[in-house]
């Protein structure tokens, strides 16, 4: 089934919608999931969860591509599944996904914070679009879909500790970058 008749079945409303789209996306919604969760029933809730979130945004929402969509809402329910689990000492070892990125990104607080993260994504893209093609797959493997060091290396025929160097690298280049465009990271 396409995206588009999908779509046309949430805005009618069928529940024929969900398994269309679980059917669609349904692995590839788990597999993010689960490696931000790194819990298989928290990857299951997770993913149920993006189904019902999409059920209640389309309509009005008429996304088009559906797969951005729909794997942006499985990751920020990840995101935010993580934050709860590691809040207030309910878990106590540490991620290194996480931690990789928060060196250079802190989040900003405020009443301007939903500008400067509208501009710092744009700033982010441009960067992306300024490496290789095949550094910037592992940028985004690493970052958006949470693969580990292990199925990066086998996926782009690298050891784990070269992948862990390159992403080093991508992300102090990144860092450059971001401080020319004027964040001080």
């Amino acid at each position: 089934m396409t995206d588009r008749q999908i779509i046309a079945l949430f805005f009618a409303r069928s529940e024929d919608a969900i398994s269309a789209l679980r059917e669609k996306y349904g692995a590839l919604c788990r597999r993010i999931a689960m490696n931000i969760l790194r819990n298989e029933s928290d990857a299951e809730e997770c993913e149920s969860d993006t189904y019902l979130r999409v059920w209640e945004t389309v309509p009005p929402t008429d996304p088009d591509p559906l797969s951005p969509f729909v794997m942006r809402i499985t990751r920020n329910l990840a995101l935010d599944r993580y934050r709860y689990n590691h809040a207030a000492r309910r878990y106590g070892g540490g991620d290194a996904l996480l931690s990789e990125m928060e060196e250079i990104l802190a989040a900003p607080d405020g009443a301007e914070s939903e500008a400067l993260r509208a501009e710092l994504s744009r700033c982010i893209s441009d960067f992306l679009r300024t490496l290789r093609a095949e550094d910037r797959k592992l940028f985004v493997r690493r970052y958006w879909y949470g693969d580990d060091m292990a199925a990066l290396a086998t996926l782009f025929g690298l050891s784990e500790n070269s992948a862990a160097v390159k992403l080093f690298r991508l992300r102090r280049k990144m860092k450059v970058y971001l401080e020319k465009e004027g964040f001080a990271v």
